[in-house]
């Protein structure tokens, strides 16, 4: 291929990322433009690999067998090692008809994303390969063991929230570093709180989606929490309301709440000029203390639109933490005020 030809198949794939991107997640479309121009396009990459990790981890009609496989296969294609047209004409025949068109595509178009994944540069490639990998063997491991029951306690929780969002958060660590000296000054402390600062965001969006996710025969919610409480989570039915069930949520909203405020601490530790990169940050963070807010104020909701945020509230959220993005003092006050409604919880070792 020649120099002009291998740049116009590159512009291609640029663009094509773009456009799906729009598709398979709005709030992403929108904060990833937010980001200085030399991390846009390796981390619209970053999150199209996860999602393609996420259609096989969540396609019901994969079996147990299917998943682990496919996961494993991707993870040898985003190393290089396996054709990305392979994993797709493998893969796309055997998702369900409830995939929704744009992750179909997707999946049709792997070999554009891993082109540009292969486009970056050592140090990129090898955070994101990193990623993929925990990523797929985490979710195809919790995938088999996933039942009604919940899961064992709240150390299993942390680690499930690590599999599927720590781990992501310390990849854009590595990016971001990867992107900035500064940055990079702050690797091991920011490495630490990336990991929380994931969580706060996983565990945000377990409370919401409790109600989908059983109906599809998985719970993601430690039994020991709600033991406590004295609380079976076997005995959790839509619409059933219970004390011990609500002082539960109480519970993990409380941690959730600990763990985004942590989010902030390593937002604040990015450099202030850097504000692409705190916006980044930001509109995530204040998009789950709403929904906690919302979560809270609504113990006994049945589906996860019961608790979600308007998108006046969304802009409103953009549109405040925009304005007060280099200001530390002004952003810890806006957090405090926030969530001063949850719970106080303290994580034990952070």
């Amino acid at each position: 291929m020649t120099s002009a030809m291998s740049d116009i198949a590159t512009h291609d794939d640029a663009r094509y990322q773009e456009h799906i991107l729009q598709g398979v997640s709005r709030t992403f479309a929108l904060t990833i433009p937010q980001l200085p121009p030399a991390l846009r396009a390796v981390i619209g990459n970053a999150y199209l690999l996860c999602r393609i990790v996420d259609t096989v981890e969540d396609d019901g009609a994969l079996t147990p067998k299917q998943t682990r496989e496919l996961a494993g296969m991707f993870t040898e294609v985003v190393s290089g090692n396996t054709e990305a047209e392979t994993f797709a004409q493998l893969l796309h025949p055997l998702l369900s008809e409830h995939t929704i068109p744009a992750e179909l595509d997707l999946i049709r178009n792997t070999s554009a994303i891993i082109r540009m994944t292969h486009s970056f540069n050592t140090a990129q490639r090898q955070a994101l390969e990193r990623c993929i990998r925990i990523m797929g063997q985490g979710m195809a491991a919790y995938q088999e063991a996933e039942s009604l029951s919940g899961l064992e306690n709240m150390a299993a929780m942390d680690r499930y929230c690590y599999h599927v969002a720590g781990v992501v958060g310390e990849m854009l660590t590595e990016l971001f570093c990867d992107y900035s000296p500064e940055i990079n000054q702050h690797k091991s402390t920011l490495m630490k709180l990336a990991v929380s600062f994931g969580q706060g965001l996983q565990m945000t969006n377990i409370l919401k989606d409790i109600w989908e996710d059983r109906k599809r025969g998985a719970c993601w919610l430690p039994r020991d929490i709600f033991l406590e409480k004295e609380f079976d989570l076997n005995s959790l039915q839509s619409g059933y309301s219970a004390q011990g069930f609500h002082d539960g949520l109480g519970t993990l909203i409380g941690i959730a709440k600990s763990h985004l405020y942590n989010a902030m601490t390593y937002t604040c530790m990015i450099p202030s000029h850097e504000t692409g990169i705190r916006r980044f940050c930001l509109w995530a963070i204040g998009m789950a203390v709403l929904t906690l807010n919302k979560i809270n104020h609504k113990r006994d909701f049945t589906a996860g639109v019961q608790v979600k945020i308007s998108r006046r509230s969304v802009k409103a959220t953009v549109l405040v933490t925009s304005l007060l993005a280099s200001q530390d003092w002004a952003l810890k006050k806006i957090f405090v005020i926030a969530s001063r409604k949850l719970p106080e919880v303290r994580i034990p070792g952070l």
